[in-house]
């Protein structure tokens, strides 16, 4: 607790009009991107319940595809979240150009790759599937490949609106992307209604409604990104053409921040596959219990944006001092938000619970996956997630790659085996082994803000 408290306490008071972001700024920044996670993640508690009247086939079959399709999801975060460092340090520098540059190839790079991505699944995706769960029950399988085919689809639109999105969360303006999450979310909701209840299209019934939904989410984004009147604004001349000196720095960023997502799903994808061995039941748990997992993160995830837009801001402006201040004061409201956030989720999940068609004893695990996750989601995710983005954000990219790496790829897989297939624990041993990857991650956080290493590092 002693190094928790020389972590998080202020080493020294940052007078008010030195303050590049007032508390007035920071909550206009992290109201809107709480209500933004939380919309996501209602939605996603909607999908499931939905799904869930269709039968525990195609909740398990939309669950296992999930994991795959969340590996490209993450990869073009990835691309996104690295750009915004870059733009984030260009407007701390007051570069407006560059900054402008820096924007339009977050688009070329995030729709080039995207592109590539959707060919190889519509060519290779039923194979994969085959291949990585080959105990699968036929009727998982088949809406397995139906979810799979469909999302593919969105591929372009999910990478341009996440460019689009990433481009206004670093600017400070939060309640924009909102309000198109917000648009988004109306569209699926209602889709999967139609689809579902109306249609009986089963796992087709939620997955056209979500690559529409990502479509109309990226059209609003892309144009609201053109507007010159913003701080930061996108051109066509340098969207459509590869400027190799933006985009080397935009990847020095985001390749380590795409290799530490990506193989951080992949490793949840090597999981998926324990878990499918362990019959319907638990597949059904793992994936609905994941939706709940996400609606408690979703605080951890809004406090990380936060830190990229601040941290990389005061690092572009040089004022290291600023950065060091606002990571421990972020980091002490991360902790007190994630906690309050944590409680109402778990009080609110046995409520949640009678509204899904799911067996008892899927339910029963359910609640003790979700009661381990939110237990650590509220002590330790702070120092894991949110305080790892702000060393990214400073441009310490290599070290948070490396000590993802080591923490999940390694730690978090060869504990799930231990935990869930040696000593026979299921779920419950994968829900716990993620709860050690996390406490691994943040002590590995902590020794790193403390060491000061982070502050050597440079993006522009």
């Amino acid at each position: 607790m002693n190094i928790l408290h020389k972590l998080i306490e202020p080493r020294y008071q940052i007078a008010e009009h030195q303050k590049i972001f007032t508390d007035r700024m920071l909550k206009a920044m992290i109201v809107p991107l709480v209500v933004e996670q939380l919309l996501q993640m209602v939605v996603g508690l909607a999908d499931t319940m939905m799904v869930s009247y269709a039968g525990e086939a195609v909740v398990a079959g939309v669950g296992l595809d999930t994991m795959i399709y969340t590996i490209f999801i993450y990869l073009f975060t990835a691309i996104s979240a690295g750009g915004s460092v870059v733009v984030a340090q260009y407007i701390g520098s007051k570069d407006r150009e560059k900054s402008n540059l820096a924007a339009s190839q977050i688009f070329h790079l995030a729709g080039l790759v995207s592109l590539v991505c959707m060919a190889l699944m519509l060519l290779f995706g039923s194979a994969l599937l085959e291949i990585m769960y080959p105990r699968t029950e036929a009727a998982t399988m088949a809406a397995c490949k139906t979810y799979m085919w469909i999302v593919a689809l969105s591929f372009p639109a999910n990478a341009v609106y996440n460019a689009g999105a990433a481009i206004y969360r670093t600017m400070g303006k939060t309640s924009v992307t909102m309000k198109v999450s917000l648009l988004a979310n109306l569209v699926n909701v209602a889709g999967n209604a139609i689809g579902i209840f109306v249609l009986h299209a089963g796992a087709a019934g939620v997955a056209w409604p979500t690559t529409i939904s990502w479509y109309v989410a990226a059209a609003v984004m892309t144009a609201l990104c053109f507007q010159k009147k913003q701080d930061v604004s996108v051109e066509w001349k340098h969207i459509l053409r590869l400027n190799p000196e933006m985009s080397k720095r935009i990847l020095g960023v985001a390749i380590p921040n795409s290799v530490e997502n990506t193989l951080f799903q992949a490793a949840k994808v090597v999981l998926g596959i324990l878990v499918a061995t362990f019959g319907t039941s638990q597949i059904a748990a793992n994936s609905t219990g994941q939706t709940f997992w996400s609606l408690a993160a979703c605080m951890g995830t809004a406090m990380s944006t936060v830190f990229i837009t601040v941290i990389g801001q005061c690092v572009g402006a040089k004022d290291q001092e600023a950065a060091e201040w606002y990571m421990r004061k972020l980091t002490r409201l991360s902790i007190v938000l994630a906690a309050l956030w944590n409680a109402a989720v778990m009080i609110l999940t046995p409520l949640l619970l009678p509204l899904y068609d799911l067996s008892d004893e899927t339910k029963r695990l359910i609640l003790i996956i979700v009661a381990i996750h939110n237990l650590f989601s509220a002590t330790v995710q702070p120092f894991a997630m949110p305080l790892s983005a702000g060393l990214r954000a400073a441009g310490d990219v290599k070290f948070t790659m490396w000590a993802s790496l080591f923490s999940t790829v390694v730690c978090r897989t060869l504990l799930s085996f231990v935990l869930a297939l040696w000593l026979s624990m299921g779920v419950i041993g994968i829900a716990l082994a993620m709860a050690l990857d996390w406490c691994i991650k943040a002590g590995l956080d902590i020794a790193r803000f403390r060491s000061g290493k982070w502050k050597n590092r440079h993006v522009i």
